[in-house]
């Protein structure tokens, strides 16, 4: 009789289509993405400070070769509790960056485009975060490399990861300052953490 256990998942084939997977999801994000910048364009809506995306586009491809590379060369898998905690993780970020894009729906963009007098959306996730799509990429981007045991890749990226966002989030924050109430809308609530 055929029985699978944790284990048979905890392997580097299995690992390589996860990482496929999250790459293929990118993609559909990219394409949807393009969409909405068409729709918010064609309502006035104006591209600010781009100077930043082509770091986070190759910091994104980079990361997804790293985690692959790494497994690779470690062929080890770490212990199946350690792989099952990153993936709980993976499923978190996924969870706070999937939220964030069905609420902004159409508004929902890789790049920062503001539509001048629009309030902010403040509805559903953003609630609660300021940026919960952002933080979905932080859990994101230290969890999937840890599902196999890819320290240095989880480490190094996130280090990375860490100093693009700074500089994202503070050219977001001040594109949507100038266009609307952002600040007043957002006072009470934390850019990551709901404490």
């Amino acid at each position: 009789m055929f029985l699978l256990k944790i284990s048979d998942f905890n392997s580097f084939p299995v690992y390589l289509v996860l990482v496929i997977l999250i790459a293929i999801q990118r993609l559909f994000e990219i394409k949807r993405s393009r969409k909405n910048e068409a729709k918010l364009k064609a309502r006035g809506g104006m591209e600010l400070s781009s100077g930043h995306f082509t770091y986070m586009r190759l910091l994104h491809i980079f990361w997804l070769w790293a985690c692959i590379l790494e497994a690779y060369l470690r062929q080890t898998p770490p212990l199946w509790y350690i792989s099952l905690g990153a993936f709980a993780a993976l499923l978190l970020g996924q969870i706070f960056r999937l939220a964030a894009i069905h609420t902004l729906k159409e508004r929902w963009t890789v790049r920062i485009i503001v539509l001048e007098g629009e309030a902010p959306v403040t509805t559903g996730i953003y609630r609660y975060l300021r940026h919960p799509n952002y933080l979905g990429v932080i859990i994101e981007i230290a969890a999937l490399p840890l599902i196999f045991g890819c320290w240095w890749t989880a480490s190094v990226f996130s280090v990375l990861n860490g100093i693009i966002l700074y500089t994202r989030i503070g050219a977001e924050e001040k594109a949507l300052s100038s266009t609307s109430n952002y600040e007043e809308r957002f006072e009470d609530k934390k850019r990551f953490f709901l404490f």
